[in-house]
C-alpha cells in the first residue's frame, strides 16, 4: 500500500517445526495479504508473541506493511518505514558525540560512512564516491543531528533522497549483503578484522538506538546468521622486545634524539600509552635520589584534528583510557627510569604547563626560543624511533615486526612485568587494563623467555640409560611376573576391583580422534 501502514491484520496458528538442531516455533500472521513469521525457540515465547499482535489489533494500531510489525502511537510522526538510514545515522552520531572521545568520534564517522555509502540507490551519482565520502563524514562530524542542513554540506540533499529505507535493513537478503560489504576495503581486499568488527559494532548499535526510537521492533542483525572470522586479539609476540634489544633501543635514542630519551623510557618500564606520556607533568613524578620512584598519569593528550574536537581545536586533553573523568593511575618508576627523568629535567626546560615533552625546535630544525607551549609532535616521535631501529637493529631485525612502533614498548612493559610473576590484577591496574584484556592480549612472553622452559621440559623427556630390570619369580623363573603399576589409594575404595586389569600405557593417547 502506499501510505505503508494497513489495519487488515490476519493470524495463524503457531507453527511447530523440529528439526536437526532442535524444535522451534514459528508464530504467523498477515498484513494487507502479506505474509510475516517470527520464530522463537519456546512455546511462551511464541505465544506471548501472537498475544501481542493481537492485542495491537484490538488496539486499533496499525501494521506496517514492510515489516509486519504494530506501528506504536508514541513512534515518530515520520512513519517508520518512511525515515532514511541516512537520517537515523546522522542522528545516532550525533548523540553519541557528547560522550564520546575524538579518535572515537573519528572511527564511528568513518564506520557510518561505508555503511551509508553502500546503502545508497545504486544509478547515476553527481559525484565520485571519494567526494561522496567527505561529504558523509562531514555529515556525521557534528552534534546537530538532525538539525544538519543540507546546503551546508556539499550533495547532502542528494545522498537523503536516495538513502534507503531504515525499515529496508530488517530483509535479510539486504543485510547480509551489507555484512559481506563492511569486511572489504576500498580496494575490494579483504578489510583487517579488527576493521570490520569496528564497523560491524557500529551498524549494530545503530539499529539498536533505531529500537530504542522506536523506529524498529527489534534489531535486525540478531536475526541474521553470518560467517565470523576467528577473533585474533591477542599481541605478534614478534613484536615484543627483549630487555637487551629495548636498552639497545634506548641508547640509540640518547645518541640520535637525547630530549626524547625519557619519552620512550617512560614507555618500557612504566607502560603508559603515547598519549599519556604526553600529557605528562613535572608535578607527576616522584623522583628520589635513589631507588625507586613513582609516575602518576592524570590524562591523556589526543592529536586527531579540528573536526573531531568539541572547540575545533587540533588537539585535546581527556581523562585516561577506560578511567573515569579525575580518575589517576600511579605506576612504580624503575630506579634506571629514575635516572633518565632526572637526566631529562637537567637537561631539558619544561614547557609553560610544565609538560615534560613539548616542541623545541620549528621548521627545518630551528631552535624556538621558550617557554615552550606545544606538545612534540607525533610525528618528530615515529622519526626519532624509526631512526633508532637503524641504528641499534641488524638490518633484518629491522624488517621484522620488532619494536617497529613506539607503541610496542608499552608491549614489552607489560609483558616483562607477567613474566616477572606479578599478580595479574596489578599489573592491569599499572597498564590501565582490565584482567581480561590483559591475559588475552598482553600476556606474551617476551623474546627469549621460552627457552627456560624448554630446558624444563627437555629435563622431564629425558629418561635414565639403563632402566631398572624387572624381578623374576624364584618359583615360575620361565613365566615373567605381570606388569606393576604405583598403588594408589582409590577415592572410593568401596569401589575398587582387584580384577580389573591397568590400563595399556605403552601408547601416549592425546586424544580420541586419530591425527589430534
Amino acid at each position: 500500500m502506499k501510505s505503508g501502514h494497513s489495519f487488515d491484520v490476519r493470524f495463524r496458528s503457531i507453527r511447530t517445526y523440529t528439526g536437526k538442531r532442535g524444535t522451534t516455533y514459528i508464530v504467523r500472521w498477515t498484513v494487507a495479504g502479506d505474509d510475516f513469521q517470527e520464530t522463537y525457540v519456546t512455546a511462551k515465547l511464541a505465544d506471548a508473541r501472537r498475544s501481542e499482535l493481537v492485542a495491537a489489533t484490538k488496539s486499533g494500531l496499525p501494521f506496517d506493511t514492510s515489516t509486519g510489525a504494530p506501528i506504536s502511537p508514541t513512534s515518530s510522526t515520520q512513519a517508520p518505514s518512511e525515515i532514511t538510514w541516512l537520517d537515523h545515522a546522522i542522528d545516532f552520531a550525533a548523540m553519541k558525540w557528547r560522550d564520546a572521545a575524538p579518535r572515537y568520534r573519528q572511527s564511528l564517522s568513518d564506520s557510518l560512512t561505508q555503511v551509508t555509502l553502500h546503502l545508497t540507490t545504486t544509478g547515476p551519482r553527481p559525484e565520485s564516491d571519494a567526494i561522496l565520502r567527505t561529504s558523509l563524514r562531514q555529515a556525521f562530524s557534528s552534534s546537530d543531528g538532525a538539525h544538519t542542513q543540507a546546503e551546508e554540506i556539499p550533495h547532502l540533499a542528494w545522498l537523503r533522497r536516495h538513502s534507503v529505507r531504515l525499515g529496508d535493513l530488517t530483509d535479510r537478503s539486504v543485510l547480509r549483503e551489507l555484512l559481506d560489504v563492511l569486511a572489504l576495503n576500498q580496494d575490494g581486499a579483504r578489510a583487517k578484522q579488527s576493521t570490520t568488527m569496528r564497523r560491524r559494532s557500529a551498524l549494530h548499535n545503530a539499529l539498536d538506538y533505531a529500537v530504542e526510537r522506536e523506529h524498529l521492533n527489534t534489531n535486525p542483525m540478531s536475526e541474521v546468521r553470518h560467517k565470523r572470522q576467528p577473533p585474533s586479539p591477542a599481541l605478534d609476540r614478534r613484536r615484543v622486545a627483549n630487555p637487551a634489544q629495548a636498552k639497545a633501543l634506548l641508547a640509540a635514542v640518547r645518541d640520535n634524539k637525547p630530549e626524547l630519551e625519557a619519552f620512550f623510557a617512560l614507555m618500557y618500564y612504566a607502560g603508559p600509552r603515547p598519549g599519556e606520556v604526553l600529557n605528562l607533568r613535572r608535578d607527576n613524578l616522584q623522583l628520589p635520589k635513589e631507588g625507586w620512584g613513582q609516575v602518576l598519569f592524570t590524562s591523556s593528550h589526543q592529536s586527531v584534528g579540528e573536526r573531531w574536537t568539541d572547540d575545533g581545536a587540533v588537539t585535546e586533553e581527556r581523562q585516561l583510557k577506560h578511567r573515569a573523568i579525575g580518575d589517576t593511575r600511579l605506576v612504580p618508576a624503575h630506579p634506571e627510569l629514575v635516572a633518565v627523568l632526572q637526566r631529562h629535567l637537567s637537561s631539558y626546560a619544561v614547557g609553560r604547563d610544565g609538560h615534560l615533552f613539548v616542541s623545541r625546535t620549528g621548521a627545518a630544525g630551528v631552535p624556538l626560543p621558550g617557554p615552550y607551549a606545544k606538545p612534540v609532535s607525533m610525528k618528530t616521535v615515529y622519526r626519532a624511533w624509526h631512526n633508532s631501529r637503524l641504528t641499534a637493529l641488524t638490518e633484518k631485525e629491522f624488517d621484522s615486526p620488532l619494536a617497529r612502533r613506539p607503541y610496542d614498548l608499552r608491549h614489552a612493559c607489560v609483558s616483562t612485568w607477567l613474566n616477572a610473576g606479578i599478580l595479574p590484577a596489578q599489573v592491569a591496574e599499572w597498564a590501565g587494563h582490565s584482567v581480561n584484556v590483559l591475559l588475552t592480549v598482553y600476556a606474551k612472553c617476551i623474546d627469549g623467555a621460552e627457552v627456560s622452559a624448554m630446558r624444563k621440559l627437555e629435563s622431564a623427556y629425558n629418561t635414565a640409560d639403563d632402566p631398572p630390570e624387572t624381578p623374576q619369580s624364584d618359583h615360575h623363573p620361565e613365566v615373567s611376573p605381570p606388569e606393576t603399576y604405583p598403588s594408589i589409594t582409590p577415592r572410593h575404595p568401596h569401589r575398587a576391583d582387584p580384577r580389573r586389569t591397568p590400563p595399556d600405557m605403552s601408547t601416549p593417547k592425546f586424544g580420541s580422534a586419530p591425527g589430534r
